[in-house]
């Protein structure tokens, strides 16, 4: 099985190799075309900041690409983010294959970013999700979070209920790190790679 990750102007891709590496896959980490065009599963991770990666996309026709694809595809943190129609984060017009927008956490009360662990609840009907229980914890890192809408596939709650995963036919979004996620992270990368 082929497997690309999408090389871009983002962070912690070294972190999903190494999750892949423990389920017994391995990846290549690339920007070429071909390659992600013609792999059986692409994963588009990503920490950083949503204008300048979309820009990066952009300049090197990589956001049309991801929008073409018809294989399945999981973006996670970042790269879910910027799989909305918009960011807040730099004004930042994304790749709309959610219609769901992506809003900076305001509060007084709670630190922003969210860093650590949190829950997981409403879990749809989904491969994703196989073997993965209500209310199970997972592990994030972010200060801009996507609103509900009609793509979400699970929530979590900080500050207020958001999506924590989103799903349109062959696009997958994850806003946590099932690379860091223990358990149920790994259980997710599992059902994407062996199940979808």
């Amino acid at each position: 099985m082929k497997i690309a990750i999408v090389k871009y102007n983002a962070g912690n891709i070294q972190s999903v190799l190494y999750a892949l590496e423990r389920i017994g896959c391995t990846a290549s980490v690339t920007d070429d075309f071909e390659e992600i065009k013609n792999a059986d599963k692409v994963i588009f991770p990503g920490v950083g900041e949503a204008s300048s990666a979309m820009r990066y996309l952009h300049e090197r026709n990589l956001d049309k690409l991801i929008k073409s694809l018809t294989q399945p595809v999981l973006g996670i943190c970042l790269g879910m983010q910027l799989m909305c129609k918009h960011s807040e984060e730099g004004d930042a017009e994304c790749l709309n294959i959610f219609d769901e927008e992506v809003k900076q956490f305001k509060s007084k009360e709670y630190k922003v970013p969210q860093i650590g662990w949190n829950n997981i609840y409403d879990l749809q009907n989904t491969p994703l999700f196989e073997g993965v229980k209500e209310e199970s914890y997972i592990y994030l890192v972010h200060g801009f979070y996507a609103a509900i809408g009609g793509h979400t596939i699970a929530k979590t709650n900080y500050i207020q209920p958001y999506s924590t995963a989103l799903h349109r036919n062959n696009f997958y979004g994850v806003q946590f790190h099932p690379e860091k996620s223990a358990d149920v992270g790994e259980q997710i990368l599992r059902n994407f790679i062996f199940k979808i």
